[in-house]
């Protein structure tokens, strides 16, 4: 099948590349200029396991392109994916605008059926309005042109977005046009071979399904944060907790680790836009989401509460950081747990030193040219005269270190886990105070 991709975020440039992957001929649009001269070089503007290669392999076999060209793109495809970002606005709603220009583009162009579909994560009743955007555009034009609008949100996991695309837990098709739907059905036909995922609905449905999923992890997130501070305050290990409560197949185990927040793309910006649709289409203040966020928000300075509570003043002190990124695996340092930190702490005149396998480079863009924030080349260079450890990100590189090695660098042993790597026991029987979340 022809497919157009317009987008070449991680969303875009995972779907694109998974669906040339299985023989489709797939066109991605990027209008920013240089993500176009970075693909078309072989490299990826993004980092996310396993997808480099995936998209050499398909470039390499012609089934993968990349394009600036508006007018190539909507001619390439009879399946219009709309992949672009949907930034949060000031009021915490989502910013349609990519979303809206994209399908303009379409209807000013098209000149056979099309199936535009909304890859990206947007609010109920956006379906709608791509709808109402496309038959404006060719009502002005003249011309009757069929076509479909399908709502296909994205599951994907970042740090493991090829793998959720190539083997999906479920599709999701929101759509009424049932030539649409045949369609969708064909496309995804390739990897629902062993069992049927596709789950068919409206298209409002569909939209709220994307929004539901992640705040309803985001809900676990938090939930766990809470009650790990009440199990340290009460002096009960979250851990045990954990396993007791993980083992009711009911809950099951996913989503219930503590720790300093969550972040990136996908959770804090969801949250957010449900609250803030629900407020103003249906007149309905979300009370569970609306604390989840508040609570997320509180857990993301607790690190810094607990090292200003273990030292007193941090004024001249310095800090060695393991983990930029909101999470292993990825580059991504949106709404992330260690940008919290880093600014509780510069901003209490301490120094930091940081540490992560991928994401120093955004962390310079993301901070600039700070004089009390500095990067190491590795985790034990980043903690030479430091006052303290302090682990935010949970890569496995982190996990079995020579704590006997974290000892002698540090000025003062002391480790503060915000994501419970060690058993606590053996980290203080090694001669080194110990920091963890509900332990």
């Amino acid at each position: 099948m022809k497919v157009t991709v317009v987008g070449t975020g991680r969303v875009g440039l995972v779907s694109g590349t998974c669906l040339a992957e299985v023989g489709n001929d797939v066109l991605c649009l990027d209008i920013d200029p240089e993500k176009i001269r970075t693909l078309n070089a072989g490299g990826i503007p993004i980092h996310e396991p396993g997808l480099l290669e995936m998209v050499r392999r398909n470039v390499a076999a012609g089934r993968l392109r990349f394009t600036a060209d508006v007018d190539e793109s909507v001619n390439h495809g009879t399946i219009q994916f709309i992949a672009v970002g949907t930034p949060p606005d000031e009021d915490g709603s989502a910013d349609l605008k990519y979303v809206l220009t994209a399908a303009r583009d379409i209807g000013r162009r098209m000149t056979d059926y099309k199936v535009v579909v909304d890859k990206s994560t947007v609010p109920v009743g956006t379906g709608a309005k791509v709808n109402e955007v496309i038959a404006g555009e060719l009502r002005r034009r003249g011309v009757s042109i069929p076509f479909g609008v399908v709502s296909n949100p994205e599951f994907l996991k970042e740090g493991a977005a090829v793998e959720d695309f190539m083997r999906p837990d479920r599709i999701i098709i929101g759509a009424e046009d049932e030539q649409a739907i045949f369609l969708m059905r064909a496309l995804y036909a390739p990897f629902q071979r062993n069992h049927e995922r596709l789950v068919v609905t409206n298209v409002k449905s569909a939209e709220l399904t994307k929004y539901a999923a992640n705040a309803m992890l985001a809900t676990r997130i938090s939930f766990m944060n809470e009650l790990a501070n009440l199990a340290e305050a009460l002096g009960a290990d979250i851990e045990m907790v954990r396993q007791g409560i993980g083992s009711d197949p009911r809950i099951g185990y996913h989503f219930l680790y503590p720790g300093c927040g969550y972040g990136g793309s996908c959770f804090p910006k969801d949250v957010k836009a449900l609250i803030k649709t629900a407020q103003d289409d249906a007149a309905i203040t979300l009370n569970v989401l609306t604390a989840v966020e508040e609570a997320n928000d509180r857990q993301k300075h607790l690190l810094a509460r607990k090292i200003v509570t273990r030292f007193g003043a941090v004024k001249g002190r310095h800090f060695a950081l393991w983990g930029l990124a909101f999470k292993p695996d990825t580059d991504d340092m949106r709404e992330a747990p260690s940008r919290t930190l880093i600014d509780d702490l510069l901003a209490a005149g301490a120094a930091v030193t940081a540490y992560d396998p991928v994401a120093m480079r955004e962390a310079r863009r993301v901070f600039g040219d700070e004089p009390r924030l500095n990067y190491s080349d590795s985790p034990m260079a980043a903690l030479e005269k430091a006052d303290a450890l302090v682990i935010v990100t949970e890569w496995k590189e982190f996990r079995s270190p020579d704590f006997e090695a974290i000892k002698r660098a540090l000025k003062v042993p002391i480790i503060f886990d915000g994501r419970n790597l060690y058993d606590p026991r053996f980290v203080r029987g090694q001669g080194i105070e110990y920091f963890a979340i509900g332990r």
